[in-house]
């Protein structure tokens, strides 16, 4: 009796197993991803997204970097001939003294929600709130911390770093070799916004100079003139690199 019941649990879990993909195929079939990219640089963002293995995407807030990598993100998932099973979002999480992300009640994934409420909202504009929450319960939009992903390699995944700003160079340099078969990473960060208590400490010049003759890597660089958000940012900050100019030269 005992070995019926075994090799029974033993049948169950493993048609359980094969069954999980299938389950997961109706939520992508019913995506629908339509972008339409406002500036030439958003347009080559997507082809080097599609066509290199590592693209860095380095620029002010409000040029569409996050919103472009998430929908190119979202398209080249749900692709008929896709190799992809996921899109893993890894967050460099940097923040003022006395609100860590350990001090936040909850499990990981709760102490993670409000650094990505960015990403969130980029993910409800492209396919709706109902999609989104559906992707990430099903764990094929999986969201971690920096630490997380040291010592992983990740598979048939499109991997998106944000804030890689705040990255020293041995995390860069430690981050891109946690890329898998058959997967993507994509790097988002703004020069301007720094958030380590020493900016020289950011690896991002680094990063963006010793990979700048590999073919498998492409670079993006948006500018203050690329903001297609408010128009108030692009002159907000046009405004301060003004005054800061000013001021260093005197």
């Amino acid at each position: 009796m005992a070995k019926t019941t075994s090799k029974t649990r033993r049948t169950k879990n493993e048609e359980d197993f094969e069954m999980e993909p299938l389950q997961q195929q109706p939520i992508l079939s019913s995506i629908k991803v339509n972008l339409k990219c406002k500036t030439e640089k958003q347009k080559t963002l997507c082809k080097l997204i599609e066509s290199k293995d590592v693209t860095i995407a380095a620029g002010p807030a409000g040029t569409g970097k996050t919103y472009v990598a998430c929908a190119e993100a979202l398209r080249l998932l749900i692709a008929p001939t896709s190799t992809f099973k996921k899109i893993v979002i890894v967050k460099s999480v940097t923040v003022l003294e006395g609100e860590d992300i350990g001090y936040l009640k909850g499990n990981m994934k709760e102490k993670m929600e409000p650094f990505m409420n960015s990403f969130m909202d980029n993910f409800y504009k492209i396919i709706g709130k109902e999609n989104s929450v559906a992707l990430l319960a099903s764990e094929i939009i999986e969201i971690l911390p920096l630490a997380y992903i040291r010592g992983r390699s990740i598979d048939e995944a499109i991997i998106i770093i944000d804030e890689s700003q705040n990255m020293p160079k041995h995390h860069l340099k430690s981050t891109v070799t946690r890329i898998g078969e058959k997967s993507k990473m994509i790097f988002l960060a703004d020069e301007d916004q720094v958030d380590l208590k020493n900016k020289k400490d950011s690896g991002l010049t680094w990063f963006l100079d010793v990979t700048a003759d590999l073919d498998e890597f492409g670079t993006m660089r948006f500018t203050k003139d690329d903001v297609v958000r408010n128009p108030l940012i692009s002159k907000f900050l046009k405004h301060i690199e003004e005054k800061e100019s000013t001021q260093n030269s005197i």
